[in-house]
């Protein structure tokens, strides 16, 4: 840490934040160690998120989604997820209610990494959810906290189908 730095903590997140003010660089210490730097002025929850989700995100929601259906009607619904364009936004708080789902600790390995990478400039892949009651979300819930961890009122692109359950 440099010197004239106040050590501050942000959730899991610590950071030596210069005393020089705005434009000042920032270190940022996550929870496995990784030390990732950034302007001061760029703000933490600035936009994270690609424009479509990663390709080995439709073979893990059609794993997780076999367990809850079988097999065929997985298939189905990850061909109508990746058929899917168009994506649509909630809140990650809004998301983890309606999916019943309780938010992840910061510090929990798959939602800090999905934290240094938002830290380090990486963008995230949208979430797949299927619509039902409740909602399942088919793959991206530790990206769904990582969001929430960062700013709980930002809104989180989401593939979404209607699902019979």
């Amino acid at each position: 840490m440099h010197s004239g730095a106040a050590l501050v903590h942000d959730n899991h997140w610590q950071r030596a934040a210069p005393l020089g003010g705005p434009g000042s660089s920032v270190q940022l210490q996550g929870a496995a160690g990784a030390s990732i730097a950034r302007g001061g002025s760029v703000p933490v929850a600035a936009e994270h998120w690609k424009a479509e989700p990663d390709k080995q995100d439709f073979p893990a929601a059609e794993s997780y989604l076999s367990l809850l259906v079988g097999s065929d009607k997985a298939t189905k619904l990850a061909k109508a997820l990746r058929k899917k364009q168009q994506l649509k936004h909630f809140a990650a708080k809004d998301i983890l209610r309606a999916a019943g789902l309780a938010l992840l600790d910061s510090q929990d390995s798959e939602v800090a990494a999905d934290l240094a990478k938002v830290h380090a400039g990486e963008k995230l892949s949208p979430v797949l959810l299927v619509q039902g009651t409740p909602l399942w979300v088919a793959d991206g819930y530790h990206r769904i906290c990582a969001s929430y961890h960062l700013d709980e009122k930002a809104e989180v692109p989401c593939r979404i189908v209607r699902g019979r359950h």
